[in-house]
């Protein structure tokens, strides 16, 4: 049997459309250059595209298109990323049922086809359309947006000096909204106006939970952060960074005169019927004012516990520490684990009208009606310990601190949570039993931590796996030996997707290690027995599952990945 090259070959020869020196020229130079024929014979100008393309549909029975004419779906484009369309140079067309019918210009690409089935999970079927069209499309439908922030920018810099129009008539009122709804189509707006609200609606868009903004020694550098990994989006000149920069203050009720020291604020947006809160920090760096906003959406507050997808093991042990009408419950992690999260959907759950609810933070997160919320202000002596002072004097039943950081607040709090109080507060530390240590190394007595705390928990967030492009694999028996797991999974991973932005996670979900403390562990605390012993008491005794069991757990209910489950837990 013929290959498909020799077949093509036999009719180039047959059409008397190239000689057989051309074709033997052709080949030698596809071998010296290691380049696909279709190149040479177009490039060499032996033969045009259109007639090579013509004598493929002829020999292969595939139709051509011409690409110019057909209308391209946004999402039907999304299912091969750009770094793939360009190396094969192909763009999707259409999927019906398990097929997907893409454009390509060498069908003899056996190893693209191999790559695209793979990637996408479908039978791929051909239409032919000339290099140079491709290139077109795939420049035009990957790259719209950056197309619309540029005509932006030009537009800015046709109106004058950046910065010029994008103060001009805008109202400096307190708590100004924006509505992103049809910004691409305001175009009475200022440009700098329009590329900050394109900036807000695409990261709301992509799921962000920060966007991060800062200017380098030659552009303005936009990331945002999506299920926790930083990815960029756009970098834009250097021109507009003063006029982006205002416009931020401006929304954020900022000075728009001060550069030296940072600044917080905050503004809302409305989009697709949502309300959004936007809490903003501003830092001054080297090559200027550094921004990071970090979108606080309402919508992700669950009014209870059963609704934060914990697993039923944790959810049991804080429906059980909040029903208890005194006593201190903390929760610990880093930065960005979703400790406040937490607490303010325990707090919606204990929202009614009988109870007095107070919360001190820095900042105020999230704006809960029927919560009294306080604002600290070191500035003019209003910090967590002479607050919650204060609070102690309103007849609080429920009082959540955003953080304890130092001992009087340590104290404070303690002692409100042994006369009555329900307090709520976090920590910094690695796991749930750390946080008794770390209590009394701030100086609080031994005996005054055990009295008061009534549940310890510690939190992780787990990106969750992507249901739309996960497959499964096989993990060898001895690693999952060597990592503790124990019971029988499905393990997946996900190579990306359109769905998922590429990067096979979409979403989080909260792992927990909680513990209540009971008479036998406030003995030990009181006896300064060691975080390892009173560790071992609350897995051996009390059944408290670590966080890396509990992620493994996760994983057995194939929401993550193992890597994933690894990543975020320590070895035990």
């Amino acid at each position: 049997m013929h290959s498909l090259k020799e077949n093509i070959i036999d009719i180039l020869l047959k059409s008397q459309h190239i000689t057989k020196e051309q074709l033997e020229r052709a080949l030698s130079l596809q071998k010296e250059k290691g380049i696909p024929l279709r190149k040479v014979l177009v490039g060499e100008k032996i033969i045009s595209e259109d007639l090579l393309l013509s004598l493929f549909s002829e020999q292969l029975y595939m139709p051509t298109l011409r690409l110019s004419k057909f209308k391209f779906d946004p999402e039907i484009t999304g299912l091969i990323p750009e770094r793939m369309a360009r190396l094969y140079n192909t763009i999707p067309l259409s999927k019906i049922g398990s097929t997907i019918t893409v454009a390509m210009s060498d069908p003899l690409n056996i190893f693209a086809l191999d790559d695209l089935g793979n990637f996408t999970g479908c039978n791929i079927d051909i239409v032919l359309s000339s290099e140079e069209e491709i290139a077109r499309v795939i420049e035009n439908q990957y790259h719209k947006e950056a197309r619309d922030l540029q005509n932006i920018l030009d537009e800015s810099d046709s109106g004058g000096r950046p910065g010029d129009t994008a103060v001009k008539g805008v109202d400096l009122s307190r708590g100004e909204e924006i509505e992103l709804s049809n910004v691409l189509s305001e175009s009475e707006k200022a440009p700098i106006v329009k590329l900050v609200d394109i900036i807000l609606a695409q990261a709301l868009k992509r799921r962000a939970s920060d966007i991060h903004i800062e200017p380098e020694n030659d552009c303005l550098r936009i990331r945002y952060r999506v299920d926790g990994a930083l990815h960029d989006v756009l970098k834009l000149p250097k021109a507009n960074q003063n006029a982006i920069l205002a416009r931020l203050k401006i929304i954020s009720n900022l000075d728009i005169t001060e550069n030296r020291i940072p600044q917080d604020g905050r503004f809302k947006v409305k989009s697709e019927g949502r309300e959004v809160d936007f809490r903003v920090s501003s830092l001054p760096t080297t090559f200027g004012q550094k921004f990071v906003l970090r979108a606080l959406d309402k919508g992700n507050l669950s009014i209870g516990l059963d609704k934060l997808g914990f697993s039923a093991q944790p959810a049991e042990v804080f429906k059980a520490a909040i029903a208890k009408p005194f006593g201190m419950i903390l929760v610990t992690g880093p930065t960005g684990s979703g400790k406040s999260t937490t607490l303010y959907s325990v707090l919606n759950q204990l929202n009614t009208a009988e109870r007095n609810i107070i919360t001190i933070e820095d900042p105020v997160e999230y704006q809960v009606e029927g919560i009294s919320q306080i604002q600290v202000k070191p500035d003019i002596g209003l910090n967590f310990a002479s607050g919650l002072r204060s609070i102690l004097r309103q007849s609080p039943d429920v009082i959540m601190i955003g953080e304890i950081r130092d001992a009087e607040t340590a104290d404070i709090a303690i002692k409100a949570a042994l006369t009555g109080q329900l307090v709520l507060s976090t920590l910094h530390t690695n796991d749930a039993v750390s946080s008794i240590t770390r209590l009394i190394d701030m100086g609080v007595e031994p005996f005054l931590v055990a009295s008061s705390v009534i549940m310890l928990c510690a939190q992780r967030l787990a990106r969750k796996i992507c249901l739309k492009c996960r497959k499964p694999i096989e993990i060898p028996e001895d690693f999952l030996k060597s990592i503790g797991f124990r019971g029988k999974a499905d393990f997946y991973t996900a190579p990306g997707c359109k769905y998922c932005g590429n990067t096979g996670f979409y979403g989080r979900i909260a792992v927990l290690e909680t513990v209540l403390v009971d008479d036998k562990m406030r003995e030990m605390i009181i006896r300064r027995k060691s975080t390892d012993e009173i560790r071992d008491y609350a897995v051996g005794k009390l059944g408290m599952r670590t966080l890396r069991d509990d992620a493994f757990s996760k994983v057995q209910e194939e929401l993550t990945t193992l890597e994933e489950a690894i990543r975020i837990t320590t070895e035990e």
